[in-house]
């Protein structure tokens, strides 16, 4: 008795019970011997069934797929691309300006182009950020 009601304080605890029905839904989820043992070893990690763990994973506010992250990536190596564009724009501006002693009338289109750039990037890392 005293051992498990050690464990109940130290260990894992049954979760509380729910207003709504729990037949709502089932899930069959297929996985490989490598992907069963890495959910396996993340569920002991955190202390929960394989079970629970995947229902919390999945509830996680915070969660970010691959596919996700490949497209951010793709997002940032554009931007990383227009970047490069708008300063090598800037630097030809810049030697105009140097050299003819005023600012040409056309820059600022490239002036509005880095504040969407600029726009485009701040919301890329916030998006990476989770806020």
């Amino acid at each position: 008795m005293a051992e498990q009601n050690e464990r109940r304080l130290f260990g894992r605890q049954r979760r509380a019970n729910s207003d709504t029905p729990r037949n709502a839904g089932r899930y069959v989820v297929k996985t490989n011997a490598e992907e069963d043992a890495q959910l396996r070893a993340r569920a002991v990690v955190a202390g929960v069934t394989v079970p629970r763990f995947l229902v919390e994973a999945g509830m996680n506010a915070n969660v970010e797929t691959s596919t996700e992250r490949k497209q951010t990536i793709a997002e940032l190596f554009a931007l990383s691309r227009t970047l490069g564009t708008v300063a090598n724009n800037v630097n030809q501006l810049a030697r105009y300006a140097n050299t003819e002693g005023r600012f040409p009338a056309e820059a600022e289109g490239v002036v509005a182009e880095y504040r969407d750039l600029s726009a485009r990037i701040d919301e890329t890392i916030r998006r990476l950020a989770g806020a």
